[in-house]
């Protein structure tokens, strides 16, 4: 066992503050890497605050992981000490079922999260990435680039491929009209990735005032989604919607925007459930309302060698550690551009 700190929630009402444990012993295939930066996603704060009812305490935030191997496991093959690493949504799973042997992790029914999901290693949850170090087994251990600012990678681990996953897999490319709903951490990165696959891209906000920024980010065309004869010059003409809003909104406006047997892929995930959709928009033109969570550890490196590849970061602000607190409230309110990542060489012990 090694001794770590960290930020911890101790309940949904208190701010997050020291927290003291242990992480397990390096076995054979396991990684121990000291965390550099952790993005701080709108997961985080729905899990410390109980919004998704799953909490257990303390809750150990962050799924955002990028740092440098400190140790490896005997049988450890693809990581030396020294290496640069990341840690994403996911650290193990049950390796045999047919999600699995698809490469497609992230849907097992036994997948264990980064953190606040039971740890087959202890008798304690799973704790993320707001520490100084964490151990993962080599499977679910990224390889990151020197190419690219670390810390505005880290956001990559989550946000870039929550946005990536549907994308690759709509086969979103040259030709192709594709909408982003919401301009936050998800929206930001689906800009430049959609940009990046050569489609024409259609930024949908309810603010004016985030046009000029999306098409800094790649958006050819942006819309007010609540001006109708904005939104109802698009009628009919997408090929796929990718809608990152975590908040519930009528989804209708944007299905009417498909074409026929176009796709709207919902990213979000809302404290509270999306009114129902209107069931005739789907049906009359063999519309698909779907969803999408992360990827697999395999698509998740052909993100992040894409990236690279592309030269596409997150937009951060660099926080330290103490200001996490200020940093939710300031998320809540989109006082961000676009995503809070955690300088981990600021947290002290007490």
């Amino acid at each position: 066992m090694s001794k770590a700190i960290a930020y911890a929630a101790y309940s949904a009402k208190e701010p997050l503050k020291h927290f003291n444990f242990e992480r397990r012993t390096v076995g054979v295939k396991d990684i121990q890497i000291e965390i550099l930066f952790c993005g701080v996603c709108h997961s985080d704060l729905h899990t410390v605050r109980n919004e998704w009812h799953n909490a257990i305490y303390p809750v150990v935030p962050g799924h955002e992981i990028v740092g440098r191997v400190l140790s490896v496991g005997s049988d450890v093959k693809g990581f030396k000490v020294g290496d640069l690493a990341g840690v994403g949504c996911m650290v193990d799973s049950c390796r045999v079922c047919a999600d699995c042997a698809d490469d497609l992790e992230q849907y097992c029914d036994h997948n264990i999260f980064t953190y606040n999901s039971p740890d087959k290693h202890t008798d304690k949850m799973t704790y993320g990435g707001y520490s100084n170090q964490i151990v993962v087994d080599e499977h679910f251990v990224l390889h990151i680039s020197d190419k690219l600012d670390l810390a505005a990678v880290a956001p990559l681990l989550c946000a870039g491929i929550t946005t990536y996953s549907p994308l690759r897999h709509w086969k979103v490319g040259p030709g192709m009209k594709v909408g982003i709903v919401g301009l936050g951490g998800l929206g930001h990165m689906a800009v430049k990735l959609a940009h990046a696959m050569g489609a024409h891209v259609v930024l949908f906000t309810t603010s004016p005032n985030k046009a000029e920024d999306a098409k800094r980010l790649g958006a050819d065309e942006v819309v007010i989604s609540k001006n109708p004869d904005e939104m109802n010059l698009h009628a009919k003409s997408f090929d796929f919607i990718l809608n990152t809003v975590a908040a519930a909104h009528n989804l209708d406006p944007f299905t009417a925007l498909l074409k026929r047997d176009g796709t709207m892929c919902l990213n979000g995930v809302p404290e509270n459930p999306h009114p129902s959709p209107n069931i005739g928009n789907l049906i009359f033109k063999r519309r698909q309302l779907a969803g999408s969570l992360i990827g697999g550890i395999k698509e998740t490196q052909e993100m992040l060698d894409f990236c690279a590849d592309h030269n596409i970061t997150s937009d951060v602000e660099i926080i330290p550690m103490r200001d996490i607190n200020s940093a939710y409230e300031r998320m809540l309110k989109g006082d961000v551009k676009y995503r809070f990542v955690i300088d981990m060489s600021t947290l002290k012990p007490e």
